[in-house]
């Protein structure tokens, strides 16, 4: 395994040093290549996407298919500005000169991917490495099998190896992976385990990108659309089970809509997929039995006010809504990432600033209100990796917004102009005159200081 991975890492090393990557027509024809070679393989994407998560596929389809099209077809159509020097202001101090900047790839890189959307998530990355002029290995999860041998394939015919890559496997070769020097690092998954990636890219100094997670908090106010809040924060939990980095981990309702707002969201669960969750087509199950049988004992804490069913075979949950927990109990100790919603009240904003200051900083926050400018505070007031107002989880769905976390959440961003960005390194060039030359810098100039001093006033 580790004489394939240096080989793998060597080759693609060697591949880069022609320079050949760096033409954005290659560019252009490999996210071409990739968008052609996903098309092929939709259908057997979406079918491993159902057995290994029993997505439906129009879920499947909308929430990783579809992605991936519209951020090669963005990147398309911008990728030759991207690309060319930027020419910034320059300083009177530096008369005669023009300043630049020059986009420049960072070279091999390793992007890690994660279960829960685990085509989305390896190839929108991939998607900025290939517009950036990089090569890369891929590590898919070992959790969604199916989905990473079409993976595999799909690309193992689309490119060479020098190239594109994959490295299947579990954690032994993600960590195989890991002791080697990368160019750059794009690691999706858990803070714990984004602590390790970050520990080992430490050793080599490698730039990174890490995208976490956290306990998003949902608060809906007493002026909320109430029909509407439910919809979009049951659509926003429970779709894939709640296994979703940005899923509202909880919720905080006024206290004088608390029992409106429980009702509608019963009545919202039953609407979206029967009065037997467990049995519709429409709703996922747990990844792997140590993910589920994590989630059951969460069921433990609080009281249950709707859900709490759940089948083992199939690693089924039913959205679940508990009441009465706090803080000191463990579904609120880490991301739930799961089909289960504990329920908070509150009536002031001391309320509010209570329970997010109980986590660190979020990935999301969503944010329920007609009020513009209790929206405005709430944005203001505290620290998150992004957002929505009156919805929840569509902001990642903009290709024009940067998706990324803060803190514990995860550190740098990407989606459209963002992956360029992160799989670039921003080159500051200064192009001098020989016309004529500013003599004051030079120690043999007398009376520089003073000359300095007034030109700089």
């Amino acid at each position: 395994m580790k004489d394939r991975i240096l080989s793998l890492i060597e080759k693609q090393r060697t591949f880069f040093g022609t320079d050949t990557t760096k033409y954005v027509a290659f560019r252009k024809e490999n996210l071409k290549k990739l968008k052609s070679a996903v098309k092929r393989y939709e259908q057997q994407l979406l079918d491993a996407l159902h057995k290994d998560l029993h997505k439906s596929e129009t879920e499947a389809y909308m929430t990783e298919i579809a992605f991936i099209y519209e951020e090669i077809r963005f990147v398309l159509k911008n990728l030759d500005s991207w690309t060319k020097p930027q020419k910034v202001k320059t300083p009177v101090s530096h008369l005669g000169s023009k300043s630049y900047l020059y986009r420049e790839p960072y070279g091999v890189t390793l992007i890690i991917a994660p279960w829960n959307y685990p085509v989305q998530l390896q190839f929108s990355p991939l998607i900025g490495a290939i517009a950036g002029g990089n090569t890369a290995l891929l590590k898919p999860s070992e959790y969604t099998p199916t989905v990473s041998r079409w993976i595999s394939e799909l690309i193992q015919e689309t490119f060479p190896s020098e190239y594109i890559a994959v490295v299947e496997g579990g954690v032994e070769e993600s960590q195989a992976l890991l002791n080697e020097r990368f160019d750059y690092i794009f690691f999706t998954g858990s803070v714990a385990v984004g602590k390790e990636v970050m520990k080992a890219a430490a050793n080599y100094l490698t730039p990174l990108t890490l995208e976490l997670g956290g306990k998003s908090p949902c608060i809906v106010d007493q002026d909320a659309n109430i029909e509407l809040a439910t919809k979009r924060i049951a659509w926003g939990k429970f779709t894939n089970a709640g296994q979703t980095c940005i899923a509202p981990d909880y919720v905080i309702v006024h206290e004088q809509i608390r029992a409106d707002f429980v009702q509608q969201l019963k009545a919202v669960v039953q609407e979206f997929y029967g009065k037997t969750p467990l049995n519709s087509e429409k709703f996922g199950k747990i990844v792997s039995k140590r993910h589920f049988t994590r989630l059951i004992t969460f069921l433990q804490d609080g009281d249950i006010v709707f859900g709490g069913q759940y089948e083992e075979v199939e690693n089924r949950i039913s959205p679940t809504l508990l009441e009465n927990v706090t803080w000191e109990d463990s579904v609120m100790k880490e991301e739930i990432f799961g089909p289960i919603l504990p329920l908070f009240s509150f009536t002031k904003f001391e309320d509010l600033k209570y329970h997010l200051d109980q986590a660190p900083n979020p990935l999301a926050l969503y944010y329920f209100s007609e009020d513009e400018k209790k929206q405005e505070k709430i944005i203001n007031s505290f620290s998150f990796g992004g957002g929505c107002i009156n919805d929840t989880v569509m902001h990642v769905a903009n290709i024009h917004l940067p998706f990324g976390g803060v803190g514990e959440s995860g550190m740098g961003k990407y989606h459209g102009e963002g992956s360029f960005d992160a799989f670039t390194h921003e080159k500051g060039i200064l192009k001098q005159t020989t016309k004529f030359d500013l003599p004051v810098r030079y120690p043999s100039f007398k009376n520089s200081l003073k000359y300095v001093k007034k030109l700089l006033k």
